[in-house]
């Protein structure tokens, strides 16, 4: 086999009769174009540095999630995907393993890269030090002419995703008030992450618009993991508290609770109902079917995409808001 290395532009232009500039335009859609047919035979690399210095960023954008093994996080991914791909687009992908102090690092090393966007998925964390960092970074990264949108909940002057989590989980409350439970424990995820207390302020607040209250010592924090899920489950049973129906703060907790609730031998939902946030595709495969609140995952993708592709309205940040909907399924019972 004879290996042909690639024509440089100013071979290209020689060959083509044209200047260099001419030449150059040929590639990015100008005017003035070279003859196509003595472009065909030559086999032309472009520099993808040079191009990005020339207009100020690449054709690459950044996405920065907490756990790409949480089918959450992977969903939200191909709606990026997806609407990088109608673009002629690429996606690269940090995973900051749910260490909120490595999404700054990660952005910096975007911004290096001359990234044209960057979108941030997850929780805000209460980690003060970090969010700081992660708002000089942005504030960096925005300066150059990037362009930053968050799926989570909001930092200021920053276009952002939002799920009306609180909301979700109140209205969850009230469903499963109406299905005649009365004592619950709440499975959550860390305090310090903003999404699992809007859930269970969400959710606190459902009860009480029906009357109950939730006690401190009926909500478990653990990690925001299926093993999160588990060990909070088992916790729950080792405690003596009494309830009829467990909520978790995410699905994935929601799985691993239900595998502590089988291995305990409880039934459910005939000894314990369970339900769960987010509804999460790995669901349909899991028996008994799990009440959550559904939450359109890979819409979340395609809407931060549509805010960094976007032309810039003003100084004003966008907020899309998304609203959370109900899926009672077998998991939950009615309790008479």
């Amino acid at each position: 086999m004879e290996l042909v290395s690639p024509a440089t532009l100013a071979e290209m232009a020689r060959m083509a009769g044209a200047s260099v500039a001419t030449t150059s335009r040929d590639f990015t859609g100008g005017p003035g174009r070279p003859a196509p047919e003595l472009l065909r035979g030559l086999s032309y690399l472009p520099n993808a540095a040079a191009q990005a210095a020339g207009r100020g960023h690449t054709n690459v954008v950044g996405l920065i999630v907490h756990d790409i093994n949480d089918p959450y996080f992977s969903s939200i991914a191909a709606g990026v995907t997806g609407v990088a791909d109608e673009q002629d687009m690429i996606v690269t992908l940090a995973d900051t393993r749910r260490r909120p102090e490595r999404e700054a690092k990660y952005l910096a090393s975007l911004r290096q890269l001359r990234c044209r966007a960057v979108i941030l998925a997850g929780s805000r964390s209460a980690d003060q030090a970090s969010e700081a960092r992660l708002r000089r970074e942005i504030a960096s990264f925005t300066a150059g002419g990037g362009r930053v949108a968050m799926i989570s909940q909001q930092l200021p002057g920053v276009d952002t995703v939002l799920v009306e989590n609180s909301t979700g989980a109140r209205d969850l409350a009230h469903s499963l008030f109406d299905l005649g439970h009365r004592s619950f424990v709440v499975l959550a995820g860390p305090a310090s992450l903003r999404t699992s207390r809007d859930r269970v302020s969400g959710f606190r607040q459902g009860l009480a618009d029906r009357g109950l209250r939730l006690e401190p010592r009926h909500v478990l924090h653990a990690d925001f993991t299926r093993e999160g899920g588990f060990a909070a489950a088992m916790h729950w049973r080792n405690s003596g508290v009494k309830a009829t129906c467990l909520f978790a703060a995410n699905d994935v907790m929601a799985v691993g609770a239900m595998a502590a609730l089988r291995q305990l031998g409880l039934s459910v939902p005939e000894e314990i109902s369970i339900a769960g946030f987010d509804d999460i595709l790995p669901l349909r495969d899991i028996s008994p079917a799990v009440t959550t609140v559904h939450i359109p995952l890979e819409t979340l993708g395609m809407e931060a995409m549509g805010l960094v592709l976007a032309p810039e309205c003003g100084l004003t940040p966008r907020v899309r808001r998304i609203r959370c909907t109900v899926r009672l399924r077998e998991s939950t019972r009615h309790v008479p």
